[in-house]
């Protein structure tokens, strides 16, 4: 799965550049990523719920909501009430995250906790058992264009066999630094949906970009599973 980042993408043209990533199987996106950022949790300051229910209103792709703020137990149910697809929650900010996934649910929503680079993966595991996503950070969450930390790869790969062996039910996303030249490795680690930004809004055709992507994850992916 490929999820496009719109923090990459020309926010005066907002609409045309979802449009971009939306049409004939192959080419479109199967989540649109937006981060939600509020210049407390992180140091940078993006967008909040009212233009992502605008977005809503303009897409049929899933909408995959990143919350990088503090206090999600408070604010991250109203993009599930709102229809987001999936809403992502920092396991750093949330004080209570097994509530707090069962509140994303009960709104309609699939619940996504999100560890930064630093974050020990292994004192969660228990808590994802309540989960439908893990976002393994493979950057500094609050700006978009950092480099690729490899190292996460080994929360990947920790994650990808306790799915693999059923003690945990979620879907794999990374996010920070996916491109052409990452997206495989990060496949054979065993992620399963990949946000890329800049490597799909900073060329020509967002489309063909998407198409490349997948088309260098797909193989990856299934050769490490085979």
């Amino acid at each position: 799965m490929i999820a496009p980042s719109i923090l990459s993408a020309d926010f005066a043209r907002l609409a045309d550049e979802i449009s971009a990533v939306g049409g004939e199987p192959g080419k479109r996106a199967d989540w649109l990523h937006v981060d939600v950022m509020d210049a407390h949790f992180v140091p940078n300051l993006t967008l909040g719920l009212p233009v992502v229910q605008s977005i809503l209103k303009t897409t049929d792709i899933p909408i995959d909501c990143h919350l990088m703020i503090e206090d999600p137990d408070r604010w991250a149910p109203g993009y599930a009430e709102a229809g987001a697809h999936n809403v992502t929650v920092h396991v750093e900010a949330a004080h209570n995250p097994v509530n707090l996934a069962k509140d994303l649910r009960a709104a309609g929503a699939k619940a996504g906790l999100a560890i930064k680079p630093g974050t020990n993966f292994d004192d969660y595991v228990e808590v994802l058992k309540h989960y439908d996503t893990l976002l393994v950070m493979s950057v500094e969450p609050g700006f978009g264009g950092q480099k690729f930390i490899a190292d996460v790869l080994d929360k990947v790969r920790k994650a990808r066999q306790l799915v693999d062996t059923g003690h945990l039910k979620l879907l794999v996303e990374i996010d920070g630094g996916i491109n052409a030249d990452t997206i495989e490795q990060a496949a054979e680690a065993g992620v399963d949906c990949f946000v890329a930004g800049s490597a799909v809004y900073n060329g020509k055709d967002p489309a063909e970009a998407i198409e490349a992507l997948r088309g260098l994850a797909a193989p990856a992916y299934a050769h490490a599973r085979a």
